[in-house]
């Protein structure tokens, strides 16, 4: 039999996920003690992704800080920044709150996050990664704001073809 000690037990078993099994001490005396198992990471969820991804956007739409943010949902900012990741869930409650001082419906959250069936049976977001990851960006958030505030169509037009050129220099 394997003896580990049990400050080292207590410590692992903080970390792991532990299956009892008897073990014997060093005085040969039984006691229960752990099978150590490695927990298997989990990756978030898309739809709490999409929906953190979300109130990400909304927030830096009115430039306000995750602390802002964290404060008057009376969290931490490192929370918020687990919100937004999707690394935790928020609770319905929760979102109803964020709707109302991001002032909007909870249902903008959900906007296009029904996707279809993909062959694998899993779902994806009918907005791509990459566009939903860039206007949830300061700098794609930077760049529609201001891209949306020239009015000239032809200029518009121009600066497209000035930004596909650029990225087609880079490749």
């Amino acid at each position: 039999m394997t003896y580990i000690p049990s400050s080292t037990m207590y410590f692992i078993a903080a970390q792991l996920v532990v299956s009892p099994i008897v073990m014997r001490t060093p005085d040969l005396q039984p006691h229960v003690a752990g099978q150590i198992q490695m927990m298997a990471k989990k990756s978030p969820n898309p739809t709490d992704k999409y929906v953190g991804s979300r109130v990400r956007m909304r927030r830096l739409m009115l430039e306000m800080s995750q602390k802002k943010l964290g404060e008057k949902l009376r969290l931490t900012f490192q929370q918020v920044q687990k919100y937004e990741k999707g690394t935790n869930r928020i609770g319905a409650s929760r979102l109803q709150h964020i709707s109302q001082i991001l002032k909007v419906p909870v249902s903008f959250f959900f906007d296009g996050a029904l996707g279809k069936q993909a062959d694998d049976g899993s779902s994806k977001a009918p907005v791509a990664d990459y566009v939903s990851d860039f206007l949830s960006s300061s700098d794609g958030l930077a760049l529609t704001k201001a891209f949306t505030n020239i009015k000239d169509s032809k200029l518009r037009r121009r600066v497209v073809d000035l930004v596909e050129e650029i990225a087609g220099n880079q490749r």
